[in-house]
């Protein structure tokens, strides 16, 4: 008999179905030669630290750090659990043979192996490895089983991460709380959570300490439109310009041509300059025309379509993750934890058939039917592909899908059907004019034929105005420009306009999501990003379940879309003095290695043996610090949980200010800069700042009335 183990009951039908197996049993299905069992994800877990004595069962500072001599797992204490193992362990005990049909990504490896060492399986083990769960795929996958040793490094990867896991989250807790906390207060530390909150927390002290800039923008109007002057690029612009360029594979000049007129800093030298170019005519220079070409967005990882849903659906990452789980097992998309945005080879031939399986989308597939497929080296690239593909449509029919199961299969889509589509084909026309050598630049954008955009054209869901730091260039505007000749001339209008340079924004979860995946470091560029992956905190299939605990703890709060940290989130990240523990950068050096386990480049043992030598610093570092510092801030019980939602059947209330309290706290008269961060004694809702002239709370546009002068 043949015992095949899926993650969940779902699956474990549509597998049995495509084997033939229809005698249904208490935990399993069976026939033609199979048993199909399931597990409910976890069944398995790591021990917990009074598993291993009875002493770790009290949290004491002297018994850190928790390091067990070897690593052991248990049932959950479960009772649905317990019995439905049980069934799994006597179906083992008695195989001939095991397929794993687990999840085909790291944490199903893990998942299915922990099962089978707990029912002590003796027989051969076979690998199912799928990227859909069609009946075709699932036919496809049990012709070329694999030897369940082939993911030994995929298991060893997923082990690494899950010790990594309890020896951080467990002995940091312990020790930030029993050093720090009070009042019974558990502060939560973790490896991928801590670093992630610290992003947010030092996002949101940039903002507040941020002082704003005065500047001018020197621009003229000539024959209806509008001249900019040209500025001269910083040192560091021509610096990140060539990075990006070398990335890119881009042809880099030695010398960068750096022409225009320094920033325009004061008035007084901004009006000279209107004066100086206010009475002199305006010469056309150049005029320079170029065809340009956009190519398709590219298809969407996990990661890609969290942001996309995010910023135009305001789904959160976790909404997002339920929902292309669901389409997965609805078998209309494909596998989802994914971290690619490439498809392999093997699948060209087979888009034909997925596109004309794509219903209600005749009107854009028509198009492209009976004719050879675009193979563009951005969408197909095996080098860019390992166990998965990117995420895309199945070609099954998506019926019986939710409304917002229906806007995520939308974009996926439309996504893939613009992959086929030709490129979009534009003039861009720039043209330099002068005054009295101050060279000004206006910019036309011509759309000459749409190619991929009219894909999108006819979207359904409406994008909300974008709010992340990814903005387009503003030199080039989709209008057209008048016909200049280079040497025409004549009068013009020249305009000052004062500015003030702007503060970063805070993260949303799509630009979270964007930070997470490159170690804090913000890029546009597509290869770039890709380039930085590797060393990103969190895996796509966990970035959403850390946000999500973010906001259970109560460090985050979401204002709108904002993500804002609470006064505990931010005490705690001032309180880690460990730059090992908060560093986004250091955490992806972490997160690379265990990639590296799982393609056999590095030795698990080595990195869990790092970590325990991290830890003991970072305990003895607590340990012999005396500066008797403590959270001061309880978890407020109003923190906007539901805020974590995040859907678009959340209703959007403006955010009321903040009622003052009466106070709470003996403050002095004269504050000092030891105050900065404490939370607020009128309001209790925000902290201390420091302005220029007065201390204050950081809750002041909320309404709250707080001020103190130096």
């Amino acid at each position: 008999m043949i015992v095949c183990i899926a993650e969940k009951p779902s699956v474990a039908r549509d597998i049995a179905d495509v084997l033939g197996a229809h005698n249904r049993k208490e935990g399993y299905i069976e026939g033609n030669g199979y048993q199909v069992t399931w597990t409910f994800g976890h069944l398995c877990t790591l021990k917990e630290p009074e598993d291993y004595t009875l002493s770790w069962k009290i949290w004491s500072l002297s018994s850190l750090p928790m390091i067990p001599p070897r690593f052991g797992i248990k049932l959950i204490n479960d009772k649905g659990i317990e019995k439905q193992f049980h069934i799994i362990e006597e179906l083992m005990q008695k195989a001939d043979e095991i397929i794993n049909c687990g999840d085909a990504g790291q944490e199903g490896e893990l998942i299915q192996r922990w099962v089978m060492q707990k029912a002590k399986a003796a027989c051969p083990i076979k690998r199912l490895w799928i990227s859909s769960l069609t009946e075709e795929a699932i036919r496809e996958g049990f012709k070329h089983l694999q030897d369940q040793s082939a993911f030994k490094s995929l298991y060893e990867a997923g082990l690494s991460r899950a010790i990594g896991d309890w020896l951080l989250g467990m002995n940091a807790t312990r020790l930030y709380t029993l050093k720090y906390g009070q009042n019974r207060q558990i502060l939560s530390v973790g490896r991928v959570q801590t670093p992630t909150l610290a992003l947010i927390v030092n996002r949101q002290y940039e903002i507040e300490h941020f002082v704003p800039k005065q500047y001018w923008v020197l621009a003229t109007m000539y024959r209806s439109t509008l001249f900019n002057a040209i500025i001269k690029k910083s040192d560091e612009e021509i610096a990140q310009e060539k990075s990006e360029a070398k990335t890119d594979n881009k042809n880099v000049k030695k010398s960068v041509e750096n022409r225009g007129i320094l920033p325009i800093t004061d008035l007084d030298t901004g009006q000279s300059l209107i004066d100086r170019i206010k009475n002199v005519p305006f010469f056309i220079t150049e005029v320079s025309k170029k065809q340009g070409k956009e190519a398709p967005p590219r298809l969407f990882d996990l990661t890609s379509l969290q942001v996309e849903c995010n910023k135009k659906l305001a789904y959160s990452a976790d909404t997002t993750l339920k929902l292309i789980q669901s389409l997965y097992e609805k078998k209309v998309t494909t596998y989802p934890r994914v971290d690619t945005t490439y498809l392999s080879d093997d699948i060209y031939p087979k888009c034909p058939g997925i596109l004309a399986g794509i219903k209600g989308y005749e009107i854009l597939t028509a198009p492209l039917a009976g004719k050879k497929l675009n193979k563009s080296k951005k969408v197909f690239d095996n080098s860019k592909v390992t166990d998965h593909h990117a995420i895309i449509p199945t070609g099954q029919p998506a019926n019986n899908l939710t409304d917002m199961e229906r806007n995520v299969y939308d974009m996926i889509a439309r996504r893939f059907i613009a992959a086929f589509y030709p490129d979009c084909i534009f003039d861009t026309t720039t043209v330099i004019g002068e005054a009295d050598k101050i060279e000004f630049k206006a910019s036309g954008k011509v759309v000459k034929d749409q190619g991929w955009h009219v894909v999108f054209n006819q979207e359904s869901t409406t994008s909300e105005s974008d709010d992340s730091d990814e903005n387009m260039n503003s030199d080039e505007t989709n209008h057209t420009l008048p016909a200049f000749k280079k040497g025409e001339n004549g009068p013009h209008n020249p305009l000052l306009t004062e500015k003030w340079t702007q503060p970063p924004r805070p993260y949303t979860e799509a630009t979270l999501l964007r930070a997470m995946e490159t170690a804090g470091k913000f890029v546009d560029s597509d290869e770039l990003r890709d380039a930085l992956k590797e060393n990103g905190i969190g895996r796509p299939s966990t970035r959403a379940a850390i946000i999500e605990t973010l906001f259970k703890r109560h460090y985050i709060r979401k204002e709108r879309k904002n993500l804002i940290a609470t006064p505990t989130g931010i005490e705690l990240i001032g309180l880690i003095h460990e730059e090992l523990l908060k560093s986004a950068e250091l955490t992806g050096i972490w997160e690379k290695k265990l990639r590296e386990i799982e393609r056999k480049e590095y030795n698990a043992a080595q990195f869990l043996n790092e970590l325990k030598q991290m830890l003991n610093e970072i305990v003895l570092k607590v340990l012999t610090d005396n500066s008797n510092r403590r959270i001061t801030v309880m978890p407020a019980e109003n923190t906007k949980k539901s805020a974590t939602k995040g859907n678009a059947a959340t209703k959007k209330t403006a955010s009321k200010p903040a009622k003052p309290k009466a106070k709470t706290s003996n403050v002095p008269d004269n504050l000092d800069d030891n105050w900065i961060g404490k939370p607020c004694p009128l309001c209790g809702k925000g902290h201390i700042i420091k302005g220029n002239t007065a201390y204050g709370c950081s809750e002041w546009k909320n309404g709250c009335t707080f001020r103190k002068s130096f």
